[in-house]
């Protein structure tokens, strides 16, 4: 049982009240894996409860950014957006998921997220601190490669995916700066832009900056039969 992380919208577009949202294709990945994808409310009083009954925590990305409040930082960039309760609740299911060793694959904001959790920091905004950056938030559409990552030998996420470089998708604008004391970055953007950590004290806790729920390179669809068979570890 794997439990998937929701977004939240305000009222419009699909209902008249706030809700929650979903794609579809991360569910299908989980599926296709072998798992049993169930999604998770932003109640932060419940995650230990959910901890509880789930084998795994992926937690998702959405339009939206972690408080710099959270790693630090007391000034907020321009651009950064918050769902404070969104991250309040992952927040606190991705901190007790870590405490009982349970497999976590944080994607895309859910990296960033994880690396706040093992004490990290981000960077708010890539066009204003990183120098000559690729088009990290991609004008193709996101079922296509924005561009190429490089894999860190020895690492969780190349043994996984067998391979040196993977072509990945891109849609986001801030990026992790420091994975954290314990972390180890796993995956590199060609400009240098951190794409992947994982903490190796842990069977499994891998990020991933891409959305390889999307299933674009043959390592994606890797990296979910490895988060299921994890759980029987």
């Amino acid at each position: 049982m794997i439990g998937v992380t929701l977004d939240s919208e305000q009222p419009g577009g699909y209902s008249h009240y706030p809700w929650y949202a979903l794609r579809r294709n991360y569910a299908d990945a989980i599926v296709a894996a072998g798992g049993l994808p169930v999604a998770l409310p932003h109640d932060a009083a419940l995650a230990e409860d959910w901890l509880d009954r789930i084998d795994a925590l992926v937690v998702t990305g959405g339009a939206f950014d972690v408080d710099p409040a959270l790693y630090g930082v007391g000034e907020r960039h321009e651009t950064v957006t918050l769902k404070s309760e969104r991250t309040a609740a992952e927040l606190a299911l991705t901190q007790g998921a870590l405490r009982r060793d349970r497999p976590v694959l944080g994607i895309c904001g859910g990296q960033q997220l994880l690396a706040v959790a093992l004490g990290g920091s981000l960077i708010q905004h890539i066009p204003d601190t990183v120098a000559n950056a690729l088009a990290h938030e991609q004008p193709n559409p996101r079922h296509e490669a924005g561009h190429a990552v490089a894999l860190v030998d020895g690492t969780l996420l190349r043994r996984i995916v067998g391979q040196a470089e993977m072509r990945v998708n891109s849609s986001h604008h801030q990026a992790v700066r420091d994975p954290g004391p314990a972390a180890i970055v796993n995956a590199v953007a060609p400009d240098g832009v951190i794409e992947g950590l994982e903490d190796p004290r842990r069977r499994f806790c891998l990020g991933v900056q891409w959305h390889p729920e999307y299933l674009i390179d043959p390592g994606d669809r890797r990296i979910f039969d490895a988060l299921v068979a994890a759980c029987g570890q």
